[in-house]
């Protein structure tokens, strides 16, 4: 009976689970600019009770995220537990949850990452609502590395608004994770002149309570990170994404 009613559906030759993954990997895909490989995988046993929208569950892999507000995803894993869908509406380009779900992440961020999303018009207008001393702040070529030691270096270029005078920051910090949701950068050591520094403290304070993750996270989700890992250039993050409804991109 299964295959007779799927043998109907507009994707001749396809399983059930096939066409839900593939509508699953479509609709992640846009809501990023540009992506590199996608896969979703869902889980269905008996296939049949995808009729039903029930699944046991899917896997999704993807790397190469570029998101529509700059920011870069080197990778992106996430391990859906079994949620109901509307079935009905795979046909129309869209997953619809009929109930909360959550899933297991894993994301990765390179150096590489870290640095372009720094620079980006979006994290940029957030890091010069901070003043010094009552002058705007111009940032460029703003760089952050990622070091052998575990610890991490921002460095920036800071121009004073009414003066002009550059200031050149180099902080180098850990890294932790408060309340599962902040990530912050802390024991930084800083180098420099007393300006380079006191600029650097107001910068570090600035942004540490800008990475709230309630703050990125995309519509319908809810973003926990549990444990932070430095190894090879890259910031790998694991937690949890608690999704309500599935994502669409903001206009």
């Amino acid at each position: 009976m299964t295959a007779v009613v799927f043998g109907t559906l507009p994707f001749p030759n396809q399983g059930g689970d096939q066409i839900v993954s593939k509508a699953v990997s479509t609709a992640i895909a846009a809501l990023f600019k540009r992506t590199g490989k996608i896969e979703a995988m869902v889980r269905a046993e008996p296939v049949a009770k995808l009729l039903q929208g029930s699944v046991d569950g899917f896997d999704f892999i993807g790397n190469g995220m570029l998101m529509y507000n700059g920011l870069r995803i080197d990778g992106m894993e996430l391990y859906v537990e079994a949620v109901s869908i509307d079935f009905s509406a795979i046909f129309k380009g869209q997953v619809k949850l009929r109930q909360p779900t959550q899933a297991t992440m894993r994301v990765v961020l390179t150096e590489e990452d870290l640095t372009t999303s720094f620079n980006t018009p979006f994290v940029v207008e957030k890091l010069q609502r901070l003043q010094y001393e009552g002058q705007a702040l111009n940032f460029k070529k703003t760089e952050m590395l990622v070091n052998e030691d575990k610890s991490l270096t921002l460095r920036s270029q800071i121009q004073l608004g009414k003066t002009g005078e550059t200031v050149n920051l180099d902080m180098t910090s850990e890294i932790e994770v408060l309340d599962r949701r902040k990530i912050q950068f802390v024991n930084v050591t800083y180098k420099g002149d007393e300006k380079a520094k006191n600029l650097g403290k107001s910068l570090i304070d600035h942004v540490n309570n800008l990475l709230d993750l309630d703050k990125f996270a995309l519509d319908g989700t809810q973003l926990k990170v549990d444990r932070v890992r430095i190894r090879k250039k890259e910031l790998i993050f694991y937690g949890i994404a608690k999704i309500d409804h599935f994502p669409q991109r903001k206009k």
